[in-house]
């Protein structure tokens, strides 16, 4: 019976940070809970696309060209007929699989190079840093259409390419969080009782940088959204007819773009209000998630509400 007890409360206390996360969100980050609506619409839409579009992907012929919006076309039609809302739709599906996939490997592969330059160092460390120094020398946008133009344009290759790019870049946050905990005593205990390096790597440095790396992953995603909408744009994203938010700004939309501003107009505003909501979510996960950026208020301004009234008494 204590067993099952000690079972539900231990449930009922994880439920309880999570309510307690929500309720921190809601009260002290209204920009963040505003984020992180936006981050689920983002994620519903490019989930459940299929159902919520009105329109195919690449409906040609849905409507009349370049049809101003209406109560059939709610944001109008381009130069071929196509609803524009039906492929912001699938272009919310881009987004998501890439800014989730390309961060997924940029953060892996940050979290490798930053771990074990910081914490062999030496001759190995200053090997990496110079590949890395090398590496952030060029312009991410540039190189990242070099490859592309090696490679060919297409999902997966975007992926790789972007996971690399920004993984390799962002190793230098990874590796002074690593080297800011390397020298405390528990590690030193650690190397003392005879713990492997790889133990030492998973068991007691991984965990302890785990917040930069979740501010890393939070403010990657929409860098990476960004970047694929910038390399649609100039031709070198994902190739056509799949819908993309920078690709619907370039290519005949450029072309149309005075005789039908709408062409325009609604894919640079769904990539710049979700550019701006994953932004903001991520901004109120680092002052949430890290006790280093929670200041000296404490939860609701009840701490320090009470610290005062206890001074106050004792004087």
């Amino acid at each position: 019976m204590s067993i099952y007890l000690s079972g539900r409360a231990t449930k009922n206390k994880k439920h309880s940070r999570l309510v307690t996360f929500l309720i921190r969100l809601v009260k002290e980050k209204p920009l963040g809970t505003l984020g992180a609506v936006i981050t689920l619409i983002l994620l519903f839409v490019g989930i459940f696309a299929n159902v919520i579009a009105p329109y195919g992907m690449n409906g040609v012929g849905a409507g009349p060209n370049l049809a101003p919006p209406s109560a059939t076309f709610w944001l109008g039609t381009d130069n071929l007929g196509r609803d524009i809302l039906s492929r912001i739709i699938f272009g919310a599906r881009v987004s998501v699989i890439i800014g989730l996939a390309a961060t997924t490997i940029s953060v892996g592969l940050s979290t490798i190079i930053g771990l074990l330059s910081g914490y062999f160092g030496g001759a190995f460390d200053m090997l990496m840093q110079r590949v890395v120094d090398a590496w952030m020398c060029i312009p991410s946008i540039i190189l990242m259409m070099v490859l592309i133009s090696i490679t060919g344009p297409g999902l997966w290759q975007l992926i790789i390419i972007m996971g690399l790019g920004f993984g390799i870049s962002g190793s230098r946050i990874v590796r002074s969080a690593t080297l800011g905990i390397k020298e405390n005593v528990y590690l030193q205990a650690a190397k003392a009782v005879g713990c492997s390096p790889f133990r030492i790597l998973t068991r007691h440095i991984l965990p302890n940088i785990m917040a930069p790396l979740i501010i890393l992953f939070s403010t990657l995603v929409p860098t990476i959204i960004l970047t694929e909408a910038s390399l649609s744009f100039l031709g070198f994203g994902i190739p056509p007819p799949n819908p993309s938010w920078g690709g619907m700004l370039s290519g005949s939309a450029r072309t149309y773009m005075l005789q039908a501003p709408w062409m325009v107009l609604w894919p640079g505003v769904a990539l710049s209000v979700v550019v701006y909501g994953v932004n903001m979510f991520g901004d109120a996960l680092r002052d949430l998630l890290d006790p280093r950026l929670r200041g000296g208020i404490g939860r609701y301004g009840v701490k320090i509400k009470n610290r005062r009234k206890k001074m106050m008494e004792s004087s």
